[in-house]
């Protein structure tokens, strides 16, 4: 499967960001407080980009309209130097997205992990067999090999994690968005995230409250508050 960029690899050989939003504008329905308020983001090409906030700053939120799976009030969405308009234009940049939900258990639905694992690959066209291979290849790679039989809802909160990573990084993706990633994972697990993130190699938007992961695993961090993102000094 391919991997993606390096880190750093082609950085700026493109002018178009890799992902970006432009003063994105969103409220809740029923509420009067807008929860995005002219939010500023570009992910560049090869770039990790760790996003941090309180809890109902908005954070899953923008990764939600970025992924065109929720409408903004305003702003524009920028996916692979494209901007998205409509739901014919995010279903084509989806192709190249990979999304770790918060929420995992929404992403292990089959009756086995191997299954869920290979359903991305099969759905996209590769035959059942050469899916499986992937699949199994890639959950070996998390160490993950001895959960293929088993069912995603018969797994502790980091497997089933780690699990969801594996379905995200067997497909042909050049970006991925992942909404806090180390949320149920004990040391050793968040070890194997990290693993897993530095071997692909793949640019990431990265959502956590846990800023030592992101400080292993970005090279740029943002703070996202009062609807505005800025940057957090590295130093």
């Amino acid at each position: 499967m391919t991997r993606g960029l390096s880190v750093g690899e082609d950085s700026g050989r493109c002018p178009e960001p890799l992902f970006a939003v432009e003063n994105l504008r969103f409220t809740h329905r029923g509420k009067d407080t807008p929860l995005l308020n002219g939010a500023d983001l570009r992910l560049e090409r090869g770039e990790r980009l760790g996003l941090t906030g309180k809890n109902g700053s908005g954070k899953s939120t923008l990764l939600h309209i970025g992924a065109g799976l929720l409408k903004a009030d305003g702003g524009r969405v920028i996916l692979e130097g494209r901007e998205c308009v409509s739901e014919k234009d995010f279903v084509v940049a989806r192709r190249s997205l990979g999304y770790l939900l918060q929420n995992t258990e929404d992403m292990l639905f089959c009756s086995s992990i191997l299954e869920d694992v290979a359903f991305g690959p099969c759905n996209m066209g590769m035959p059942e067999p050469e899916a499986e291979r992937a699949a199994y290849a890639e959950l070996a790679r998390l160490g993950l090999e001895h959960l293929a039989g088993r069912n995603g809802q018969s797994l502790s909160g980091g497997e089933r994690k780690l699990a969801a990573l594996a379905c995200v990084l067997v497909m042909d993706i050049r970006l991925l968005f992942l909404d806090e990633p180390t949320n149920d994972l004990d040391d050793d697990a968040g070890e194997r995230m990290i693993r897993a993130l530095e071997d692909c190699a793949l640019p990431a938007l990265v959502v956590s409250h846990d800023l030592p992961f992101m400080r292993r695993v970005c090279t740029r961090l943002c703070l996202l508050q009062d609807g505005r993102v800025s940057d957090i000094p590295t130093a």
